[in-house]
Order: structure tokens, then C-alpha cells, then sequence
């Protein structure tokens, strides 16, 4: 399996397939041949020739994945490489949401792995259990979730974690700016974020509203589309919105990105501070789900060793989809899972 940099997508045609998405949330990688069968396993299209090695023969099938729009483009990425080189390999990517992708799709047993930009959730977990769907929860990437406002906002240009939460919070629920900082315009503030399907919205709850906090208030513009939350953000000088890194990092001529300061003076999201840890509390692991059984059909299995061998690959995860890449140590403890998930799904 080659990561060769020839092979690499750019990062503005990676996220334009989100655009592409439109409001089905649904992206195809790639050009492809009809080489598998279909079904929720994927459906392998080898040939009758099992006993023979992998090696020997065309990997071919379907590989059918959902999930967090997060790590849509990570995954879209690794897709579009993988086929290249096994061209009678389908891989079909959705944009669903976390928690969307594991209610609707993987737990009932219609995908092969699920995207997910927070750990699965017990109640998850209790889903996939009842219909005999395993998840295997492999990290992949680390994400600097960022805080975006209009171009034209002098004011809130860097926040107290305490003032994110208070402009977020279902209790307080300020109306107008002045509302959170008096010194601040007397203006509406407009809100644009993820809808409560996906993971970007629970760990945001998580880190800045607290788990036992007073909630995320819903009196906002939300949405599985992160394009839709730029052109919110965009559009009115008193909008803020919240969402991955790698969004920001494609639009930031649109958008300003806003310093959160969680004690220590104002952090700005980059690769750099979530590497170091300095970006508090927004700096948050990714993971993708394959579920042990499909890992018994060659393709699928050859797919999920390529998807980690390449998560510390610089040019993709960082240069091309913008997050950080795992290190070799935890490359390997991720790939050690992995293995002993395919010895169970083939024993």
C-alpha cells in the first residue's frame, strides 16, 4: 500500500466533496468499477479462489462507511488512495454525523466502519450489541476544534472559555453581545453550529458546557453541512459558529478564528497547539470503527491497515485534510488492535 505524495488529494478538493454532498450528506470517494457485491458487510467480490492468498489476487468489494463529518475528508482521503491502487474496490463515505452514523447505519448493521469524532457511547454500544454489530475503536487523528467569527468582528476575536460557554448555554442564553461583555455591541448575536446528530456537538458539551452543565441551547442554525455553518459565519457580522479544524483552515479567508483562552491567556487553534496539548479544552482525538466482522473479507480488512498505516503520514493528515497526525508509538498500538480485531473476525 503506497503513500506515495504523488498520490495525495488536495485538502480544497477533499472538502468540496462535502459541498458536493449537498444536503444528502452523502459522498462517494471515487470513480470506481461495480467489482463487489453490495450489502452491509460490504460484500466481497472475490472469487471462489478463498484459499488462495490475498496477495495474489485483485482485492475487490464494497466498503460502505459513515459518520462524522469531522473525519469525512480524513477518510474520503485514504479512500480515494486505496482505490488507485485496487481499482475494483468501491468505497462509498457518508457524512452523517457521529452519533447519526452509529444510530441509522453501523449498529444496525448496514456499514463497515463508522467515523466518529468522539468515543462511542454506551447506548451505542447497547445498539450494536443487540444486533450483533462489534466495533473496534481505532484513533486516527487529533482535531483542534475551533470557535469562527465574521471578518468584520473586532470584539470577540479571542474568549474565555467561561464566555464560550455562557454564549452557548441553554440556561443563560445571552441575546445580544453586550448581553455576554457590555463593552460589547447591542447586537443579535446569530448562532451556527452542528446539529445534536453529530460528535463535533457532543464534545463540545463535553469540553466547555460540562456533561452536567446546563445544556446546549437550541435556539441556533444547526447543521451536518460544515459548509453551511462557513456561510452563516460569513454572512452577518455578528455570527459565531463552531466546528472542525480542517473547515476553518480551508475557509479562513472567509472566516476569523477566535483564541480560547481556558486560564492560561488566549490559545489560537493550529496543528502545533493541539499537538503540544497547549489548546485547551478544544483539542480532541478521531476515530474511525470498523466493525469486526466485515474485517473476515480481505478488502475490507487491507483498507483498515492502510487507513492506520497512513495516520501519521504528514502530507495527508496534516498538509491535505489539516490534523494532526498520530506518532509512530501510537500508530502502532492503534495497528495492534486492528490486527487482533482481523485474527478474531477470521478465527
Amino acid at each position: 500500500m503506497s503513500t506515495d505524495s504523488d498520490a495525495t488529494v488536495s485538502r480544497r478538493r477533499l472538502l468540496a466533496a462535502v459541498g458536493a454532498a449537498g444536503a444528502a450528506g452523502v459522498a462517494g470517494c471515487t470513480q470506481n468499477t461495480d467489482g463487489g457485491s453490495s450489502g452491509g458487510s460490504g460484500g466481497s467480490g472475490d472469487s471462489d479462489d478463498s484459499d488462495s492468498p490475498a496477495t495474489e489476487q485483485p482485492l475487490s468489494g464494497s466498503i460502505n462507511i459513515a459518520g462524522s463529518s469531522t473525519v469525512f475528508p480524513l477518510a474520503t482521503a485514504f479512500g480515494e488512495i486505496f482505490q488507485e491502487d485496487n481499482p475494483e474496490v468501491n468505497i462509498n463515505v457518508q457524512s452523517t454525523g457521529s452519533g447519526g452514523g452509529f444510530a441509522n447505519f453501523f449498529c444496525v448493521g448496514d456499514t463497515d466502519f463508522n467515523n466518529a469524532s468522539r468515543p462511542i457511547q454506551p447506548e451505542e454500544e447497547e445498539q450494536c450489541s443487540s444486533n450483533g454489530v462489534e466495533p473496534v475503536e481505532l484513533t486516527v487523528a487529533t482535531d483542534a476544534l475551533t470557535v469562527i467569527v465574521n471578518n468584520d468582528n473586532d470584539w470577540a476575536t479571542e474568549l474565555t472559555v467561561d464566555q464560550l460557554a455562557e454564549i452557548w448555554s441553554a440556561e443563560a442564553q445571552p441575546q445580544q453581545w453586550s448581553d455576554v461583555n457590555s463593552d460589547w455591541p447591542d447586537e443579535e448575536i446569530e448562532l451556527f453550529g452542528p446539529s445534536d446528530a453529530s460528535g463535533t456537538y457532543d464534545y463540545f458539551i463535553e469540553a466547555v458546557l460540562g456533561e452536567e452543565g446546563p445544556g446546549h441551547r437550541q435556539d441556533y442554525s444547526g447543521t451536518e453541512q460544515d459548509r453551511t455553518i462557513v456561510q452563516g459565519v460569513e454572512g452577518s457580522e455578528y455570527a459565531i459558529g463552531y466546528l472542525g479544524f480542517a473547515y476553518y483552515t480551508e475557509n479562513s479567508d472567509r472566516v476569523q478564528a477566535v483564541a480560547i483562552d481556558d486560564g492560561d491567556g488566549p490559545v489560537e487553534p493550529s496543528l502545533e497547539n493541539a499537538r503540544t496539548g497547549e489548546y485547551t479544552p478544544l483539542s480532541r482525538p478521531l476515530f474511525t470503527y470498523p466493525k469486526v466482522s466485515a474485517l473476515s473479507e480481505d478488502h475490507i480488512a487491507e483498507f483498515a491497515r492502510f487507513f492506520v498505516e497512513n495516520t501519521t503520514n504528514q502530507d495527508i493528515v496534516a498538509g491535505d485534510v489539516g490534523y494532526v497526525p498520530l506518532t509512530e508509538e501510537q500508530q502502532a498500538e492503534q495497528m495492534s488492535t486492528l490486527e487482533d480485531a482481523i485474527e478474531r473476525a477470521n478465527n
